[in-house]
Formats: C-alpha cells, sequence, structure tokens
C-alpha cells in the first residue's frame, strides 16, 4: 500500500481512538509506520534523503517499536508498505500524523493516574518528537533541492546558481 494511503489510515484510526489504550496503540502504530517509510527512503528515496531516512528508520530504541505490545494484536499497518510515490507528500502528511500522536498521547499523560501508562505515553511522545524532526529535516533538503532545481544555469560556470563573486 502507498504510504499517503497508510498515513491516512492511521489519521483516521487515531480519530477515532476511545480509549487511551487505543491512542498509545495508534501512536505505535504511527511510530512503526514512520520507522517504514524511513527505510524506504533510505534504499529507494532521493540520495539527499537518504542518512536522515535511515536515522528515522532506527528510531524507537534497540527492541524496536514493531515489538510493543500494542501491536501485537492486528499487527502493524506499516506492514502494508510497498511505496512512497512523492516523498515530499508521503513526508508531510506524516509529519501531520505524527503531531497530532504527540497531541493525543500529551491528553492521554496528562489524564491519566497509572505511573505505567504515563511512562509509555512519555516514551512515545519521545519517539514521535524525534521522528518529526527528522521529517522536518528530509523536508528541508527536499524544499533546497527544488530551489537549486529551480535556478537558472549560471552561463559563465555552465551550471546552476549565482556566478561566482570578485576573486
Amino acid at each position: 500500500m502507498e504510504a499517503e494511503r497508510l498515513v491516512a489510515s492511521g489519521r483516521h484510526a487515531l480519530a477515532e481512538s476511545r480509549t487511551a489504550q487505543d491512542i498509545v496503540a495508534e501512536a505505535w502504530q504511527t511510530q512503526a509506520l514512520a520507522q517504514a517509510i524511513g527505510s524506504h527512503l533510505a534504499l529507494c528515496g532521493p540520495p539527499e534523503l537518504r542518512g536522515e531516512a535511515r536515522g528515522l528508520s532506527e528510531i524507537g530504541g534497540g527492541r524496536g517499536m514493531v515489538d510493543h505490545p500494542a501491536l501485537r494484536t492486528g499487527g502493524p499497518r506499516a506492514a502494508q508498505l510497498t511505496a512512497v510515490s512523492d516523498a515530499r507528500s508521503a513526508l508531510i502528511a506524516l509529519g501531520a500524523l505524527l503531531g497530532e500522536v504527540g497531541i493525543a498521547l500529551v491528553g492521554v499523560a496528562c489524564a491519566t493516574d497509572e505511573e505505567g501508562l504515563y511512562w509509555q505515553c512519555i516514551e512515545a511522545i519521545d519517539a514521535a518528537d524525534e521522528a518529526g524532526d527528522r521529517v522536518r529535516a528530509m523536508l528541508r533538503r527536499l524544499a533546497v533541492r527544488e530551489r537549486e532545481r529551480d535556478r537558472p544555469p549560471d552561463p559563465a560556470r555552465n551550471r546552476a546558481g549565482p556566478a561566482p563573486g570578485p576573486r
């Protein structure tokens, strides 16, 4: 399944979450999806994204998010990822989902009296925040690439970009 479609599915599932455990499960689903998109972009994405994408694929600690108990019931939705057709659009959508997950988790953390659930939320907030940072960094790199590609060629140097300054 295409990345943007999986992100949309995650946004819908998060919106439909009614319990704290459902929200935490969707947070880990989102993290697994971020890892999968990161892995895909690290292998097949634009070269300038590959380092950040590799970092995105590794977020979540040593045991990995796909081992989280919240994912064991139906398995990670991210396992259905087959393509990232438009890296920019997929990253924008993923960034929005990560932001929504973070907000939902803050609500759960603030409302719970259960210490274990509180710390699950804190761990998931940290992972979503780090993933969001990686996504924003990749979007900045794509924006730089777009600006450079749209720049008219410099006839003196036979390439895009400003002419060299005085020597």
